[in-house]
């Protein structure tokens, strides 16, 4: 797919198949089997309990019969980007040049698709690494409309997929976001902004703000990551995409009288562009 001898740059060549350019030379760092283990069961701990810090979280392992000291825990934790989610009170300033936007969505009555789109990143286990997922999703309707991989944390995959999503389906009224710093960027925001889309973000470790998107994780996870183990970035985000592609298409939905997220965004809005 990249051609590491065409005359077209590496970096052009991967904005123009909407990849990554730091995934392209991406080779998973190896990461003891034991950890991968342990950060196995922490995601899906998190899954569950997301109120869970690394205290308890290791208590949590313990009661299976993982032997594993809270410090450690801790570390990984970090590393896979997850952290207790309760709200707490913010005694500490954004970045420089960060603002944080109220939450628009509460006592809303989200009624239509393009009416609120949200966005998160999570986790991704692979058979020697990991990477990260991040996806623009549709509020009403639960469709996927656009999403990237990522060996990092930072916000560039996460402006490549809003920027792809504004241009495929147009602008939503609101965007809503967690208060990660990706989200919270002059680089994110200012795209939102230059839309005339008003933003939104969850209160501070409110993981229930944006409880759609965390579905979505759910189903992601233990319909297709959990069942796979991804040597490459190409194979994680070939067969992520491919179920996708699967769940905005043919996977019904209690919440949408059993129709798909396909069923639902373009039975009531006009298509802006193919999907």
């Amino acid at each position: 797919m990249i051609d590491p001898a065409h005359e077209l740059p590496i970096s052009k060549q991967a904005k123009a198949l909407g990849i990554s350019r730091g995934s392209v030379y991406y080779v998973p760092k190896p990461v003891p089997a034991v950890d991968r283990a342990i950060m196995r069961r922490i995601d899906e701990l998190h899954l569950n309990y997301p109120f869970a810090g690394s205290r308890m979280t290791a208590a949590l392992l313990a009661n299976q019969g993982v032997d594993v000291g809270r410090r450690h825990v801790r570390t990984l934790m970090k590393k896979m980007g997850i952290e207790a989610i309760y709200r707490k009170p913010n005694t500490s300033k954004p970045a420089v040049g960060h603002k944080i936007y109220p939450y628009l969505l509460r006592k809303l009555k989200v009624e239509r698709p393009n009416q609120v789109w949200a966005t998160d990143i999570t986790y991704i286990p692979m058979a020697n690494g990991f990477v990260y997922l991040t996806a623009v999703v549709d509020w009403f309707t639960r469709r996927v409309l656009t999403w990237r991989l990522s060996i990092t944390m930072e916000a560039e995959f996460c402006v490549e997929a809003l920027q792809e999503a504004l241009a495929r389906y147009g602008k939503p009224e609101i965007f809503n976001t967690d208060q990660g710093s990706q989200f919270t960027s002059a680089a994110f925001t200012s795209v939102l902004i230059d839309a005339g889309v008003a933003i939104s973000m969850d209160g501070k470790g409110s993981w229930r703000d944006n409880v759609f998107v965390e579905r979505l994780w759910r189903s992601v996870k233990y319909e297709e990551v959990y069942l796979r183990a991804y040597a490459t970035v190409a194979e994680a985000r070939t067969s992520i995409g491919r179920y996708l592609a699967w769940y905005n298409g043919s996977r019904p939905h209690s919440s949408l009288d059993r129709r798909t997220p396909d069923q639902a965004y373009f039975n009531n809005t006009p298509l802006l562009a193919a999907a």
